[in-house]
């Protein structure tokens, strides 16, 4: 008997212009693991010891919450009110590969988490209060708690209403689930769904089963996902399931989620290319090139529900009013084809902003810089660039610095990880409730001493630097001064801008510089010169931008004299 893993992706072979690569490396991986059953070894913090797990599939496993959706399930709104769901092959496969790989010995679920990124309008509600459903009554758990939540109480609803809508038109679930304001009651098990988020006074003492994540792209507090999971902890066989579409919430909780389930893709390929984890199932919709929204025969990457769920005749109106009306292309790219973007106020795109390429410093041994500094006052990062030219290529180096005694508050504040970031080794943390300056200095010597990086000029903003710039000269550093106005940063930002749409900046996949490039908005005079401000969100920080095009403007005027000593 054939599975619908291995007939969606015969569909995918056939069918290469619906086929997105992420979803096709996932899909050759499933299709490889139903014949080559996957050996899997976990470090168990109980007995500190590395155990093997041998994962099989089970296909009666895999195929009960699809037979339990058909079945009872019924559609609450539009045309297809009261009727069936009939769920679509696409969506069968990944419910049936979801929880039909389990251990060999024990029977338990392969997947602790199901990642489903997709255009809206695909039947994303359907799956998740379909399986929000079968989790309540069916997965065989006493006591089970199911949660759909969200940062705010109205989009967790969302899902836990699609749900509730589907018991009221079913006769079989109304007969059995008793539906209150406050939640959904399983009398048989004990068991409950509720909807939460993250402002509720209940957040402790959960013991969660089964959670949805819905919109996460919208979730600016990572502190509700780590709750969550750690409400897990104490079931045998939980799982965590993250949809939602693209958002413009740049390096938040979505952009760690996303990037790292296109990490654990890529490892299906090549592991020196990603990392390796089986125990999350990711399976993203979207086009493999922005490009591509033109091309119709395209748009099925984003949109596997397309001409069936999602009405394609909308989509075309959308396109061709894109077209002609380009404010409303970040949202249709964003919302309808998962291109991620960032707020349509800012200076680039983040198609633009966005290069997963990286090097090792140690491939720029023995080369020459220039430097731009962004220095801070009190809650502002202070960023210091390194720009190189290699054959051809550019490369930044950066360093973030910020105080001790305010990490706290930043990372409650911007709601960004700086504590991590720190551990990567992006941000340097100094003592006190200022950032010492020095520290920025020894940052700049010990590039020159470890990697022999010379910087031959290094600029600033002369505005409250007076004595570290003193410091910056006594240790043998060429300073230039560079003021912040549109007439001196105009050419070198639009120059910073040719080139990230090249990809002609290798910035190492920088987190934090994304983030400061995606945050920043421009200001123009009446010539069209620019220069780089904060948008509407005046604590979203573009120190890391600022410092970076400092470099470019010190690149911008001494690039003979750079080159001309490249060629000694």
């Amino acid at each position: 008997m054939i599975t619908y893993i291995e007939e969606y992706y015969q569909f995918l072979l056939k069918n290469p212009d619906k086929a997105c690569r992420k979803v096709l490396i996932t899909y050759k991986k499933l299709v490889q693991d139903l014949y080559n059953p996957k050996q899997v070894s976990f470090f168990n913090k109980i007995t500190e010891e590395d155990e093997t797990h041998t994962y099989i599939f089970d296909i009666e496993k895999g195929n009960r919450p699809i037979e339990f959706i058909e079945r009872f399930c019924k559609h609450s709104k539009g045309k297809w009110a009261g009727k069936p769901v009939i769920l679509e092959l696409w969506q069968k496969a990944f419910i049936q590969a979801l929880f039909g790989f389990v251990d060999k010995d024990t029977g338990l679920r392969k997947y602790k988490k199901g990642i489903l990124f997709v255009g809206r309008k695909n039947g994303k509600s359907t799956i998740d209060a379909g399986l929000g459903n079968y989790m309540l009554t069916s997965a065989g758990e006493g006591g089970a708690e199911v949660y759909s939540v969200a940062t705010k109480k109205d989009q967790a609803k969302v899902v836990w209403e699609e749900a509730k809508r589907m018991i009221k038109k079913s006769p079989v679930l109304a007969k059995r689930i008793r539906t209150l304001v406050n939640g959904l009651f399983y009398d048989s098990t004990e068991s409950f769904f509720k909807a939460l988020a993250s402002d509720s006074n209940s957040l402790d003492g959960l013991n969660a089963f089964f959670v949805i994540g819905d919109e996460i792209h919208a979730w600016k507090d990572k502190n509700l996902l780590d709750v969550m999971y750690d409400s897990m902890s104490a079931r045998e066989e939980p799982l965590f399931l993250e949809t939602s579409t693209m958002g413009i919430i740049r390096e938040s909780v979505f952009d760690n989620e996303y990037e790292y389930a296109s990490s654990v893709i890529d490892g299906y390929e090549n592991l020196e290319s990603g990392i390796e984890d089986e125990t999350i199932l990711a399976v993203i919709y979207e086009l493999d090139n922005q490009k591509e929204w033109q091309d119709e025969k395209k748009w099925y990457k984003a949109n596997p529900g397309l001409g069936t769920i999602k009405n394609i005749k909308d989509l075309r109106d959308k396109v061709n009013r894109a077209k002609n009306n380009p404010t409303e292309l970040s949202n249709l790219l964003c919302k309808d084809f998962n291109v991620r973007q960032n707020e349509q106020d800012k200076w680039l795109t983040f198609d633009i902003v966005d290069n997963p390429a990286t090097y090792n410093v140690e491939d720029l041994f023995d080369t020459y810089a220039v430097g731009g500094v962004d220095l801070s006052s009190t809650t502002d990062l202070t960023c210091a660039t390194l720009l190189i030219i290699k054959k051809g290529k550019k490369y930044a180096i950066q360093q973030y610095f910020i105080p001790s005694e305010r990490l706290e508050f930043k990372i409650k504040d911007d709601k960004i990880p700086y504590d991590k970031w720190e551990q990567r080794g992006l941000v340097t943390i100094c003592e006190g409730a200022k950032v010492n300056y020095s520290d920025v200095t020894q940052w700049f010597l010990k590039m020159h001493h470890e990697y022999d990086i010379s910087s031959l000029w290094i600029g600033y903003d002369p505005w409250n630097t007076q004595y570290w710039v003193e410091e910056m000269k006594e240790y043998g550093f060429e300073m230039l001064e560079v003021r912040q106005g549109a007439k001196t940063m105009s050419n070198p930002m639009k120059q910073l801008e040719a080139d990230l749409i090249e990809k002609n900046v290798n910035y190492n996949n920088n987190p934090i510089l994304k983030w400061c490039l995606c945050n920043t908005a421009v200001k123009r005079d009446d010539n069209d010169n620019i220069r780089p401000v904060k948008g509407q969100k005046q604590r979203a920080r573009i120190d890391g931008t600022v410092s970076l095009i400092i470099a470019y403007c010190v690149l911008f005027e001494k690039m003979q004299d750079y080159l001309a000593l490249q060629e000694e």
